[in-house]
């Protein structure tokens, strides 16, 4: 990053109106109402702006300047391609930071951790499925697929052992890209927001060790299935050891946390990656110069056991995971029950990874033909592509019924809010009047996302129930016509819908990645999600995408120590995301500078989302610990219109009662009626616009409150 430019002396009296924009990634012009602006401190990825000229926005006696984060948690188009396709690492690595306080807190954390772990092999497996079951043992054997993979560069003239040793240098490389993926950073190494890098190493060595070792797993027992040996045996017990260990330095709470005992957790870890490198070179020339004969099977030997006990593993330890945080009540004022944001996320992880594995795993044989006449892809993977079909159906008629459900309450309750806001509206403002209560109406179903978060992590039970099924070698179709009394070629038709459904889902992401951060009406959409999920650290799976938090967060706190040095005083305003990122940084100014700063926040998630998601780390203490920061300096505009940000200590809805004199936090927030008005305002044409969840710099409410807190800021004696 660039040093910061000298910027002009400052005036007496002069103080920085600092904007950060949220996920929609607006230009820095727009930001600063602008025609255009400079860059005077950061890079092309992120940095801070000044308007060339006098903004628009701008009161006398302002400096603007603005913050552009928008790429950060993107990069290069290759970069993002592959954070997407990674997104079910990402997620699992979410839920840990769901997790919920108290005593269940470690053992969630080491569910989710072993969650991590168990997407891994999944990963693995299903790549090996290509490599190892379909091209190696069918196309090249059992049932030759259709050419060029019938031969595959001569494979075909080489005996089965050594089909499998070449081939299992494609996982092998799956699972060294991941390793270079897992060693990206997102910026400068110096002062990061999250001190976890020791942490990120330690699990990138689990993972490994544990990725080698699943591969060796699937290698030896199926040439154990052929006559075992001496060497195989060990090979096998020295395999298990291996995945043992990776499980016991995650199932131990606090082990690779803790201080005391982080040494001993490194150098475990290093070790446990070498011997596991080590066993694949072993199991590699083994398995080639093993000429004895193999047994006759339409799939790999025991490809299918270890492939559904992956997918059984992490189903069973999302059901574990949802009993655990739904089965215990809330705590804080707003947050979902137990933390339930880490089943949910955790659900939609689980889905994704089974749902994507197994359409590789079955779209691949599929194209090649190498799944005729032997039944069709490992049971295990039909049975997964067949609960993510039924999965996505019953969430989908969830999320319907909850909404036809809610909408009378909804509905009832924008119209008060309507009433109150516009007591005597004139008969031809009645249409408006009803666009406003369905606009309120929208908003509110915010709250009940606890309720449909819940409703999906409880449908984890049908994964588990499909597994189960599948652990016992139950046919799809069988269960079918003997339970439920399905007509023949039911199931097929889901098996087919299902195929579909994970094709899109793939495609979706992969168009995400080349979009979601080039086009600004597709980040809109999707950048919450992709923004949330980027700004935790890796503390859960290593190979999730790095946190721009660790870049984002310093330097803004830098810039605003900076500022507080230079000019009379810093005005921080974060619309939606940007207000998240801004009290991180008030938490982080020394002493000195939070004399010189205020706080203005707008359409703020800060409790009415990220106090229900994440109720471990920002609940109702640590937001007034930012209040406190500077000096109660604070003002938090929000809207009934808006669906992300709200209210962060009180609503100040009309008729709420009054906040109490004596705690400031009763007065940060400030309700802005939306709209203005119902009719248009004289001169005008259109009636005033719904605001909703858009930014509002230049709305005099806005203005109103930056005059405010630079006179606290004067009065404080700032200036």
């Amino acid at each position: 990053m660039s040093a910061p430019r000298p910027d002009a002396p400052a005036r007496r009296g002069d103080v920085v109106e600092l904007r950060v924009h949220g996920v929609s990634g607006a230009e820095p012009s727009a930001v600063l109402g602008s025609a255009s602006a400079r860059q005077v401190a950061g890079d092309d990825r992120g940095g801070f702006y000044r308007p060339v000229g006098p903004g628009r926005d701008a009161p006398e006696g302002l400096t603007l300047e603005a913050y552009r984060w928008g790429d950060l948690p993107s990069g290069t188009v290759g970069r993002t391609v592959s954070m997407v396709l990674l997104l079910p690492f990402m997620l699992s690595n979410a839920a840990v930071w769901m997790r919920p306080t108290g005593e269940r807190a470690a053992v969630v954390t080491v569910l989710c951790r072993l969650l991590a772990l168990n997407l891994t092999l999944v990963y693995v497996v299903s790549i090996a499925g290509v490599a190892l079951d379909l091209l190696a043992w069918r196309c090249l054997g059992a049932t030759p697929c259709r050419a060029p993979f019938d031969t595959l560069f001569g494979l075909n003239d080489r005996h089965v052992g050594q089909r499998l040793a070449v081939l299992a240098l494609l996982p092998i490389v799956a699972v060294g890209l991941l390793r270079l993926l897992g060693t990206r950073r997102p910026g400068p190494a110096g002062n990061p927001l999250w001190a976890v890098e020791p942490l990120v190493e330690r699990l990138r060595a689990i993972h490994v060790a544990a990725a080698l070792g699943v591969l060796d797993l699937l290698l030896l027992t199926a040439r154990r299935a052929g006559g075992a040996t001496a060497g195989t045996n060990l090979l096998l017990a020295s395999t298990a050891a291996v995945l043992v260990a990776c499980v016991g330095l995650l199932a131990v709470p606090g082990l690779i946390d803790r201080a005391a005992t982080a040494r001993t957790a490194t150098v475990t870890a290093r070790a446990t990656a070498v011997v596991a490198a080590g066993l694949t070179v072993a199991t590699l020339v083994v398995v080639a110069g093993d000429g004895r004969g193999w047994p006759a099977s339409a799939g790999l030997p025991g490809y299918g056991g270890i492939a559904g006990g992956t997918l059984f593993g992490q189903m069973a330890l999302l059901v574990l995971l949802s009993a655990l945080v739904l089965g215990q009540r809330g705590r804080g004022r707003r947050a979902l029950p137990g933390g339930a944001g880490a089943a949910v996320i955790a659900a939609i992880a689980v889905g994704l990874a089974g749902a994507l594995a197994s359409g590789l795993v079955y779209q691949s044989g599929v194209l090649l033909g190498g799944y005729r006449g032997d039944g069709g892809p490992p049971l295990p993977y039909r049975w997964t592509v067949l609960a993510f079909f039924l999965h996505v159906v019953a969430a989908a008629l969830s999320g319907v019924a909850l909404t036809l459900l809610s909408r009378r309450r909804r509905r009832h309750a924008a119209a008060a809010i309507t009433t109150r806001d516009f007591p005597a509206p004139p008969p031809e403002a009645t249409g408006r009047s009803r666009q406003v209560t369905k606009a309120v109406a929208r908003a509110r179903f915010t709250e009940w996302l606890g309720l449909l978060a819940a409703t999906y992590a409880v449908l984890a039970l049908i994964g588990l129930a499909t597994s189960l099924l599948g652990q016992f070698g139950h046919e799809p179709d069988d269960v079918a016509r003997r339970v439920l009394g399905l007509p023949a070629g039911a199931v097929e038709m889901c098996l087919a819908g299902g195929t579909y459904l994970v094709a899109a889902v793939a495609l979706t992401l992969l168009s995400g990645g080349l979009f979601a951060y080039r086009t600004a009406w597709f980040r809109r959409h999707v950048g919450i999600l992709w923004d949330l999920g980027t700004f935790w650290p890796r503390a859960a799976h290593p190979f999730a995408p790095p946190s721009y938090a660790d870049r984002a967060v310093p330097e803004l706190a830098d810039r605003i120590g900076h500022l507080a040095e230079r000019h009379a005083g810093v005005l921080l305003c974060g619309h939606s995301h940007g207000s998240a990122l801004l009290a991180l940084a008030v938490l982080r100014l020394p002493p000195g500078a939070r004399r010189r700063v205020a706080l203005l926040t707008h359409g703020s998630p800060l409790d009415r989302l990220y106090a229900r998601l994440f109720p471990a780390y920002l609940d109702d203490r640590t937001l007034r610990q930012v209040g406190e920061r500077v000096g109660w300096r604070w003002v938090n505009l929000w809207r009934d219109t808006d669906p992300v940000g709200g209210w962060i200590f009180a609503a100040h809805r009309p008729g709420d009662p009054s906040p109490d004199p004596t705690d400031p936090a009763g007065h940060v927030d400030r309700r802005l009626r939306d709209p203005d008005g119902l009719l248009p305002a004289p001169g005008e044409r259109r009636p005033p616009p719904l605001r909703g969840h858009h930014p509002g710099e230049s709305d005099p409410a806005f203005r109103a409150a930056v005059r405010d807190l630079v006179g606290q800021l004067r009065r404080s004696g700032a200036t």
